[in-house]
């Protein structure tokens, strides 16, 4: 083995098998099935498309944000089943009603998904720009139906360059048409989310939205047509602001696509070699400039990790397909950290200490939703004691004390709740027999509960009020208050 194999350099020379195959030094890379492309030089990125485990990942990915769609029009007991009806300040999820009162758990799963967020890009860079981002896949989307109108990235550069002309709108003006309705979709699933889907569909028909309605509609639908339409890759370079923060939530243990230089350079593109003239000393990377060609945002991974890279993989599918047709092996362009090509081993997940306090966090964020999804009870009960007087003496020698009972129907079904009071034997109490609640509202009510002052033990005595829906007797909820009297003589 020669030393330049040895340090790591391949040699591009081939057999004459397959170099038979080749003409010039541009057409033998074609015969061979790979594309030379020119370098990005500014202007729209119009990416191109190849297939691969990355690309497969990202669309799968993308079918998630379906839901986002079909969200508004899922039912449950009647109703819609995802409904954030802010006037009335009830959050519906699948029957569970979440209210103001319990608006900590939405709390902590807004915490729970920002230290993911934290944990993902500290292991693995910008995976949600990369892969979950909403603007990441609209743009997706959108230049996937700009090229089936306009064809491959040359096309479409060739078109953009070219004067207006009534061809030119006729390919163009379908797929704006086509992004302006996916932008009303979208703005209008989003809406759809706080105001009841089907009724929101009925009154756009008869034209009686409101102001909000429309004006929110309009806005997102413009915005989306506009971010993921027009600016695309310019929004992750200028615009998102976790894109400005990604630097401070990376270490040199931090997996991102690197290009591997070690084994790619000096690249250059192969050539035929005569008979005696000795081949080239280059790397593995032939510069056919498709890892390029592919990046959504223009980047030259080949120059390391830059501000624009998403980490979205596809340079990695591009480069593959080339190692596997000049059968050189995989990985030039793989997720690697500096670590590694540091010649360090990386340490075990668990061990790093950035990853293990946002998994902390995260634990416990997640044990605390548990907890308030499974000790929350559809009716909520507080009593108010009266505090002036703290009581009364009534002229039969009985201590009164007076309570404003409200009780909160966080289920999706009318409640018939009924109070009782439990304490001492001689303890007896006044208050309305049931309270009709409707769901999400309050229903209040006052209660009086007496005691004969000789058999006060104390200037406190324990009791416990219990509230039980008639109408589902299952749903108890105890409440323990003090009956406060004067000092025993």
């Amino acid at each position: 083995m020669s030393e330049d194999n040895k340090s790591g350099h391949q040699d591009h020379s081939q057999p004459a098998s397959v170099l038979d195959e080749m003409d010039t030094s541009n057409k033998n890379l074609q015969n061979i099935g790979v594309e030379l492309l020119p370098v990005h030089t500014g202007g729209t990125v119009h990416a191109k498309r190849i297939p691969g485990m990355f690309r497969k990942f990202k669309w799968w990915i993308a079918s998630f944000w379906i839901i986002l769609f079909i969200g508004p029009y899922l039912r449950w007991d009647g109703h819609q089943a995802i409904l954030f009806d802010l006037p009335n300040r009830q959050f519906h999820i699948f029957g569970l009603t979440i209210l103001p009162q319990d608006i900590w758990i939405l709390a902590m799963i807004l915490l729970f998904f920002a230290l993911l967020l934290a944990a993902s890009t500290a292991i693995a860079g910008r995976l949600w720009c990369g892969y979950f981002c909403f603007h990441t896949v609209w743009t997706d989307v959108f230049t996937w139906i700009e090229e089936k109108f306009e064809g491959q990235p040359n096309k479409r550069i060739k078109l953009e360059q070219a004067p207006m002309s009534l061809e030119k709108l006729k390919v163009k003006v379908p797929k704006h048409l086509i992004w302006l309705l996916i932008g009303f979709a979208t703005s209008f699933s989003f809406v759809a989310y706080f105001v009841d889907a089907f009724d929101l569909w009925s009154r756009l028909f008869a034209f009686e939205w409101g102001a909000t309605e429309t004006t929110t509609v309009l806005i997102l639908g413009i915005a989306t047509y506009f971010f993921a339409g027009i600016l695309r890759e310019q929004v992750c370079i200028g615009f998102c602001p976790y894109a400005r923060i990604q630097g401070a939530m990376y270490d040199t243990e931090t997996v991102v696509p690197t290009y591997d230089k070690e084994r790619g350079e000096p690249r250059g593109r192969m050539k035929r070699t005569k008979p005696g003239e000795e081949a080239p000393e280059l790397g593995d990377c032939i510069d056919c400039n498709l890892c390029v060609a592919v990046c959504p945002t223009g980047v030259d991974i080949r120059y390391g990790q830059q501000f624009g890279c998403i980490t979205c993989g596809l340079c990695i599918d591009a480069c593959d397909s080339v190692m596997e047709k000049i059968k050189k092996p995989k990985g030039l362009i793989r997720y690697a950290s500096l670590a590694e090509f540091g010649g360090k081993q990386l340490p075990a997940i668990w061990k790093r200490p950035r990853v293990v306090v946002y998994s902390s966090i995260m634990l416990f964020s997640a044990a605390m939703i548990v907890w308030g999804l499974m000790t929350m009870s559809p009716m909520d009960v507080k009593a108010l004691h009266e505090r002036a007087p703290l009581f009364v003496q009534m002229s039969d020698g009985n201590i009164q004390n007076k309570w404003t009972m409200k009780v909160v129907n966080k289920g999706n079904m009318p409640m018939a709740a009924e109070i009782t009071v439990k304490g001492p034997e001689s303890l007896a109490y006044n208050v309305d027999k049931v309270i009709d609640i409707q769901p999400g509202n309050v229903g209040s009510t006052t209660l009086f509960v007496r005691m004969p002052r000789k058999q006060l033990e104390d200037v406190n005595t324990p009791i416990v009020i219990t509230v039980t829906d008639l109408n589902n007797p299952a749903i108890v909820e105890e409440y323990e208050a003090t009956f406060i009297g004067p000092r025993p003589r």
